[in-house]
């Protein structure tokens, strides 16, 4: 890698050991940053999806520096998170990303009680989100019900965990019922994936493919690519079943022939020549999964696709200096501009930024697992 680790790691943690006090002041959990500000999530409050990613970015300095500082920021933002449990009315099956990177981080570290009984709270509202006919439904809309995506496997590491807490295997077995679907219903024969299926939520038959957050039906999402490439990988480490890293590598080869150049990564895999959208989200959680994979594979090219990936951010999108208080620019939540950000600071690149350096520097906490 042609930038050093530790010593990125050292400039993001200075760097917010000045601007998240920002964010502590305001008493807000931030989504994004533009123009020296932190931004909160355009719907939904407190309860929009990302939320946990905040406190798990702390976690991660944390983990880095030991500077008490972002565990108190880590802390502040999670009580935020559970007055989002006793609304419920927003919550749906990205309970996973909200409280296993608060919560469960939280508990992880410290062994606190609460933070465990939180996290298994999560934990049944995502079991309870399955439905028997073989899939756990994404969304709570009456016209989605039949909807599953690939950004749920993630997801499915709380459940993994759940079950190690409570030595109770229905959680895992739900998220293995889901994986297994997510294979046979997600996957293509080029490597690629769907970002949503739709199926009929009373036989479970399935309907058809939703086009999504990437270029075209059909295409391929940068960002879902990358959510199976490291969900997949998740799976594999907490199960140690084959089939799990055999999904894995399929998503990571494809991912891999299709990092630009200059180590960016395009929106959609299929976009069209000349439309230039950069999501740097996909390349940084894609990142984490490659580390990963290089572990438990004989594949020094998923290290080094990684490094390429950092090195490109890192050279190209990194802002150190305070024009905002993030620092991974050029972050699309959407090809198609769904009004939650374009070629902007997104929080969640940082912390998937964070967590990649973190686990080259040997000071990752494994917060997934």
């Amino acid at each position: 890698m042609r930038n050093q680790p530790a010593l990125i790691a050292e400039k993001i943690a200075a760097k917010f050991q000045r601007t998240a006090k920002l964010a502590a002041d305001a008493g807000i959990l931030p989504y994004k940053s533009a123009a020296g500000e932190w931004i909160t999530s355009p719907f939904d409050g407190n309860s929009w999806w990302t939320g946990g990613f905040w406190p798990g970015l702390m976690w991660q300095l944390y983990s880095f520096t030991h500077n008490d500082f972002f565990q108190q920021e880590a802390l502040r933002t999670e009580k935020m998170l559970t007055d989002e449990l006793r609304t419920f009315r927003f919550l749906n099956h990205d309970v996973g990303f909200m409280y296993l990177l608060s919560c469960g981080a939280h508990h992880k570290l410290t062994g606190d009680e609460q933070a465990a009984q939180d996290t298994l709270h999560a934990a049944n509202l995502l079991m309870g989100r399955y439905n028997p006919v073989g899939y756990i439904r994404a969304w709570n809309e009456k016209k989605k019900m039949g909807y599953a995506i690939i950004d749920c496997m993630m997801n499915l590491s709380i459940l993994f965990r759940a079950s190690r807490m409570t030595e109770d295997p229905r959680f895992a077995k739900v998220a293995q019922l889901h994986a297994d679907m997510t294979i046979r219903e997600f996957l293509r024969p080029n490597g690629s994936s769907a970002h949503i299926v739709e199926f009929d939520p009373a036989t479970g038959a399935r309907i058809g493919e939703v086009a999504g957050q990437g270029y075209t039906l059909g295409s391929s999402w940068s960002r879902g690519q990358a959510w199976g490439l490291y969900g997949f990988t998740l799976a594999y480490l907490n199960t140690k079943e084959e089939r799990y890293l055999k999904a894995a590598k399929g998503l990571a080869d494809y991912f891999a022939a299709n990092i630009r150049p200059d180590g960016l990564t395009n929106s959609d895999f299929c976009q069209p020549e000349g439309e230039e959208r950069i999501d740097n989200l996909a390349g940084a959680i894609a990142a984490c999964g490659f580390i990963e994979l290089s572990k438990v594979t004989d594949r020094p090219d998923y290290l080094a696709a990684a490094e390429t990936l950092l090195d490109g951010m890192i050279d190209h999108c990194a802002d150190f200096e305070d024009t905002i208080c993030g620092i991974l620019t050029h972050c699309t939540a959407s090809y198609h501009d769904d009004g939650a950000g374009r070629h902007t600071n997104i929080i969640y690149g940082d912390y998937f930024l964070m967590e990649a350096l973190n686990k080259l520097t040997g000071n990752d906490p494994m917060l997934w697992i």
